[in-house]
């Protein structure tokens, strides 16, 4: 990956329903070049998809909480059962005292409450720590 292309995406990142032509104007290419460097870009899996960033508080969702899962077995092999609960925006295998982090958004506490009872149903957890977050300040993609 060149500095073109970390240039590129890093435009994609701020704007992915930019036009080719001007992407292309914006790091010195043509459209056709630009899609190209796009495609090869996803087939290597850098560009993983598209999407629309979304603010939450419009949809209802005005609680975001962290959770930390403990366990009392490998929870590596239980992605399944987390993308199972529609709540969990992000889950993460870490190391220390719990055995994942999931982000979490929810409508309210009680929303988050039932979360975290879904949470208790997989096998191997034996405990949670939920952390609800009271300001954003802001939020960023991976820098290009």
């Amino acid at each position: 990956m060149d500095e073109t292309d970390r240039a590129l995406l890093a435009l994609l990142q701020q704007d992915a329903g930019q036009a080719y032509a001007a992407l292309g104007r914006a790091i010195g290419l043509s459209a056709g070049a630009t899609h190209e460097r796009v495609r090869k870009l996803r087939e290597r899996g850098v560009i993983r998809r598209t999407t629309v960033d979304v603010d939450p508080s419009a949809l209802g969702l005005g609680v975001l909480a962290f959770v930390m899962v403990e366990s009392s077995a490998w929870m590596g092999d239980s992605a399944e059962a987390f993308a199972a609960i529609p709540e969990i925006e992000e889950a993460h295998v870490i190391a220390g005292s719990a055995s994942v982090l999931v982000k979490v958004r929810t409508a309210g506490t009680v929303q988050l409450q039932d979360v975290l009872r879904r949470l208790y149903a997989i096998e191997g957890v034996s405990g949670t720590q939920a952390t609800v977050t009271l300001e954003t300040f802001f939020e960023r993609p991976p820098a290009a």
